[in-house]
């Protein structure tokens, strides 16, 4: 997921460059971010059995959850986020910095450095894929909601001429395409533009892509008309001037944001969940059988071409096996495996491997073999000479 992400943001613009920042960083990044003083969660603590919640995941604030007992809540109180850690030989107050909650504040300390460096002038934009750190009160919902995750965040930054409001509209459009791209489910991707109160209040525009997971829906990204909050609030703290001087007109001038800000973690289990599938097979003799398959789009399934040999202990059969994996390597993500053939196919098809190859008695003589299609399971004798397009084609 996070190469279908870079190479669709990153590779395929030329507008675009990419980036990695530190994971820690000057604790006063934070405190012009707006981490220090407002990364809260509402916590809530129980007098009876001491397990806690997070404050706007309960139904009510009279009822304890877990234990039942009415009345044992405490009072919500505020809970920062941001993992704290140490740095230099000294513990203290000095001391004390945090481990990144997001990547986006790398991009805009190193703003400068990066359009001077990289020789862009907006509009342009500027990626990174990176760990962020959480110190969440209650995780769970399997990797949805996690301590350490991975961020894909673009910052897209645009002059002000009047076109920032369509540079946004044609952001959302091209994140929309991504997910269809993909096979997210249309039924359960929505893509909800935030009210007036439900921005921050520099913001001029949002959108959340949201997933309709088992529990209910969930963010996976926003997409946001940030203005020019953030360069502003790390300017007036740093003193230092992050504005873009434009030498056709000799002018400089803060650019204004567009942000785009996905979990991979979150798309990651997104697809997991559009992909599984089981369904009831019946062979030729009536025997009926289940199959549990992932049908991942070919472009992200973890393997792309399984190949085996029709037997295992036909010197052979397996040697002209290993040596077309190694051939299908450079151009594939494949993978080698020996067994029975049937259990060989069901294994692959719960990995979501979208080909599976058999090296068989009749390659000797016929220079071919069996490819099977692990959506509709369907055979095909394909020449040995062939099968790298064979393959491409349909990957």
């Amino acid at each position: 997921m996070k190469n279908a992400w870079w190479r669709e943001i990153v590779e395929l613009r030329d507008d675009v460059v990419g980036f990695d920042s530190s994971i820690v960083m000057h604790p006063n990044t934070w405190v012009a971010s707006g981490h220090v003083a407002a990364f809260h969660d509402k916590l809530v603590d129980c007098r009876n059995c001491k397990h806690r919640f997070r404050a706007d995941h309960l139904a009510s604030l009279e009822k304890c959850p877990d234990c039942g007992m009415t009345g044992t809540l405490t009072e919500p109180r505020d809970f920062n986020l941001m993992m704290k850690t140490q740095v230099g030989p000294l513990e203290d107050t000095a001391s004390t910095t945090y481990l990144r909650p997001e990547t986006a504040q790398g991009i805009f300390v190193n703003f400068k450095n990066i359009y001077q460096s990289a020789r862009k002038r907006p509009p342009f934009g500027i990626a990174q894929i990176g760990k962020s750190f959480r110190n969440e009160i209650t995780p769970g919902n399997f990797t949805f909601r996690v301590r350490e995750f991975e961020q894909a965040e673009l910052e897209y930054f645009v002059p002000d001429d009047g076109n920032d409001m369509a540079c946004y509209e044609t952001w959302v459009a091209a994140r929309k395409k991504w997910y269809s791209d993909y096979g997210v489910r249309a039924d359960r991707l929505r893509f909800y533009e935030l009210k007036p109160e439900e921005r921050p209040h520099y913001a001029r525009a949002g959108t959340d892509v949201e997933y309709l997971f088992p529990w209910g829906w969930g963010e996976l990204e926003s997409i946001a008309h940030r203005g020019t909050y953030d360069l502003d609030a790390h300017m007036k703290l740093s003193g230092k001037d992050l504005t873009y001087f434009d030498e056709a007109t000799k002018s400089k001038y803060t650019p204004i944001l567009i942000e785009s800000s996905a979990g991979m973690d979150r798309t990651t289990l997104t697809v997991l969940i559009d992909a599984y599938d089981s369904e009831t097979i019946v062979d030729d003799a009536g025997k009926e059988s289940k199959r549990t398959v992932l049908r991942f789009h070919p472009k992200i399934a973890p393997v792309q071409v399984g190949i085996f040999p029709l037997a295992r202990n036909k010197a052979e059969l397996v040697e002209r096996a290993r040596a077309l994996e190694l051939e299908l390597r450079p151009h594939f993500r494949t993978t080698y495996d020996e067994g029975n053939v049937g259990q060989l196919y069901r294994r692959q098809d719960e990995i979501g491997t979208p080909f599976c190859i058999m090296v068989d008695y009749d390659s000797f003589d016929d220079h071919k073999v069996t490819v099977r299609d692990r959506d509709s399971m369907r055979q095909e004798r394909v020449a040995f000479d062939a099968l790298a397009g064979y393959l491409r084609e349909r990957l």
